[in-house]
This record gives C-alpha cells, structure tokens and sequence, in this order.
C-alpha cells in the first residue's frame, strides 16, 4: 500500500511539475510574441487580408517555404517583389520559433495544425469554428481579442454565439 500510494504522489507531482513547465513555456511565448516590434512591411502586406500571425507561431522553415510559395498563398495570390520577400523572410526566420513552442513544421505549414494548437484548442468544438462570426481556426481575432497585439491570453478571450 505504501509504495502504491508514493508512486501515485511521484506521478502526480511529476504531471503537475510538467503542467507547470508547459504553461511557463507558453507564457513566455506569448510574452516574447508581444515583445516582437512588429515590421511595418508585415503589418502592410500580411494584415491587409489576415491577422499578422506572430513570428514565433511557425518555425523559420515553415516562414521560407510560406514566402516561396505566395503565388499559391492557402488559395491567393498573395505574390510580392523580390526585395520586400526578402525583408519578411529576414525579419519573420529572425523572430520565428524556437525550442519554446515549436521546431517541427506543422503539417503544410498551418498554424492550426500544429501540435502546440490544436493542444490549446482542443476543448473547442469543429462547430464552434463553423459560426458565421468565427469562421474557420485561422481567425483567432474572433476570439482572441487582442490577437492583433500579439496576445492570446485567455483573460481577453470571448467566443462568439
């Protein structure tokens, strides 16, 4: 009975300790995401059709196979001149992801297919992302209500009805 009972405290101490460690991780993240001054360039040419997705959510691999293919952008042509894809990919492989969220390409390259969201969101039912207001995963503004500063804290979070 004893040495059951220790190994139940080892293992729930060892899931809380490892609780923990995630959500330090991904508060500094979020931190880091805030921290990151946002390009100009990126602001003008990403934030005019969608949400100017945090550097550090997709590894710099994903950002260069993203910027070599904006004729076929997630179905847009979303094509640029040479010089200001070279200025994204500079500052976007600078400020991409590290060993805090992610190295590992999602799957084509999409945010929401990454390990770490659908983690996050995986309480988050498929009809929820169905709603008119909401959309699809990709639109994080319709819920994250500061998604445009970088900060997806859940105090500032409302999903739409």
């Amino acid at each position: 009975m004893g040495i059951r009972f220790a190994t139940v405290i080892a293992y729930a101490f060892t899931t809380l300790a490892a609780t923990v460690l995630a959500g330090v991780a991904f508060a500094e993240d979020e931190q880091h995401a805030r921290s990151v001054t946002p390009l100009p360039k990126y602001q003008q040419e990403c934030a005019a059709c969608h949400l100017a997705y945090p550097p550090g959510m997709l590894p710099a691999d994903s950002w260069r196979r993203i910027l070599n293919n904006l004729d076929h952008h997630f179905g847009t042509n979303a094509s640029l001149d040479p010089a200001s894809v070279k200025q994204l990919e500079s500052w976007l492989t600078g400020h991409a992801a590290n060993a805090g969220r992610t190295t590992n390409a999602p799957p084509e390259d999409r945010i929401t297919r990454s390990t770490w969201f659908m983690g996050a969101h995986d309480e988050v039912p498929a009809s929820t992302w169905r709603r008119p207001a909401i959309r699809s995963a990709s639109n994080c503004a319709a819920c994250h209500t500061r998604a445009d500063q970088g900060n997806f804290d859940e105090r500032y979070m409302g999903i739409p009805r």
